[in-house]
């Protein structure tokens, strides 16, 4: 009879378990989405999580707030891309997460806007139609554009903006 040290016994056993525990995800998964598992894939995932448990992937860049160097063209652009009235100036805001020292960096660009109230009539109501007036409106608005680096901010290229998001907050 042979006998097996401890070591050797604790060794096979984490192995057994280690095949047991691997055979039980790639039959989930053959159950779960009815396909073949890809076993560098599956392998790649349990990696992923192990390692997210113990902080060892990449880490989440700080974001920066910068200045728009040209907030007029930036206003107007948002106006025209979105249809509203008005752009707050005081609420215009620019971030990144990418390295300021780079030639182009994304941005992402936040802004409150407003819409006018009064519709209908026409000029001096020659129209004969009536002049209807409505509760203001206020919108959140989200873009993203790609901007070159200064000294003291960034220039933003209007012709890069792209509107993500326009949600109405406040209806009065």
């Amino acid at each position: 009879m042979i006998s097996l040290s401890r070591g050797v016994k604790i060794i096979l056993f984490l192995i057994f378990f280690v095949l047991f525990f691997e055979a039980g995800i790639f039959a989930s998964y053959t159950i779960v989405t009815q396909q073949a598992p890809n076993p560098a894939d599956l392998i790649e995932m349990q990696i992923n999580g192990v390692a997210s448990l113990f902080n060892l992937g990449p880490k989440i860049a700080n974001q920066k707030n910068i200045t728009i160097l040209n907030e007029n063209e930036v206003v107007d652009a948002l106006k025209a891309k979105t249809g509203i009235d008005g752009i707050n100036l005081d609420s215009l805001k620019a971030i990144t997460y990418e390295d300021t020292s780079s030639d182009t960096i994304n941005v992402n660009i936040t802004a409150m806007g407003y819409k006018d109230s009064a519709t209908g009539g026409g000029t001096g109501n020659s129209s004969g139609g009536p002049i209807v007036i409505k509760s203001n409106e206020t919108y959140s608005i989200t873009a993203t554009a790609v901007g070159t680096p200064k000294y003291n901010g960034v220039t933003i290229d209007v012709n890069s903006i792209v509107i993500t998001a326009t949600r109405v907050l406040y209806n009065t």
